[in-house]
């Protein structure tokens, strides 16, 4: 559940990209190819709408809480929130592409400016609306939620001073790191999906307070932040056996991705596109 580490690739010997540069790509289109499929969601069905002024056709779709009537504030920054969650899903997956960055260098530092404006715009925003606007079903949940906007706010600002400071490898990391956690709000819907695809649903409760639902209220964030931190660091300085591992386990990572965002695609955004 990582991406291509980007930081790695202009320093790495030849002779260490061998497993865990092939399972690293393969994890980096299966993402890639879910987030697409998200992106192309939010555009046919919550572009139109929002851009329309149609705030209640939001509710098409079962929400925490999409459109209230007489709370404009809270409708404002839900519409915000879902116009910039096209733009961060595909402006972190450009944003990864080494070639982009090395044939564009403009288009790759513009996009990454606008890339971690958005996370920074994104995570006070789920911040005010989850405290807020009470945009959530259980205490856990909300603190999760908490959880993961105070990584991307942290990540964001730390990438931000690495690039400034002229420090591109470590830019590079940081970068990966805020991607990781800012795509935790996709990674739990195709973590529902793969899950209920292997399971039936084992776990997950009616208001999302079974214990599946509170492991993925962290993991969506700290489990791929966990495996792109593991492959950061096996990628610089592994052993033979630990490149291994780590390009098994992005393997692995990258089938339950495949499954759980063909799932989310048949029952959770192609049904309202």
């Amino acid at each position: 559940m990582t991406t291509i580490d980007a930081s790695l690739a202009s320093t790495r010997p030849a002779r260490r990209t061998d497993w865990l540069g092939g399972a690293a790509t393969f994890c980096y289109l299966t993402i890639a190819a879910g987030q697409l499929l998200f992106t192309a969601f939010i555009l046919a069905f919550y572009y139109p709408a929002t851009l329309g002024g149609d705030f209640a056709a939001w509710n098409a779709k079962p929400l925490i809480k999409g459109f209230v009537a007489g709370d404009t504030a809270g409708n404002l920054f839900f519409a915000v929130h879902v116009l910039m969650a096209a733009v961060i899903s595909f402006g972190g997956l450009v944003q990864l592409v080494p070639a982009i960055r090395g044939r564009w260098p403009k288009l790759h530092r513009w996009n990454g400016r606008v890339y971690m404006l958005s996370a920074l715009a994104l995570a006070t925003g789920g911040l005010w609306m989850t405290w807020g606007r009470g945009t959530w079903l259980n205490l856990v949940g909300g603190i999760g939620i908490t959880l993961d906007a105070l990584l991307i706010l942290a990540f964001a600002v730390l990438a931000w001073r690495a690039a400034r400071d002229h420090r591109l490898a470590e830019h590079r990391r940081w970068a990966i790191r805020l991607f990781a956690v800012a795509s935790a709000v996709w990674f739990m819907r195709v973590g529902y999906m793969a899950w209920g695809i292997a399971t039936g649903g084992a776990g997950i409760g009616k208001a999302m307070d079974g214990p599946f639902d509170i492991f993925l209220a962290f993991a969506n964030s700290l489990l791929p932040l966990a495996i792109a931190e593991l492959y950061l660091r096996v990628g610089a300085r592994g052993t033979p056996l630990a490149r291994k591992g780590v390009a098994l386990l992005l393997t692995l990572g990258g089938l339950i991705i495949l499954v759980g965002s063909a799932g989310a695609w048949m029952m959770m955004w192609s049904p309202y596109i």
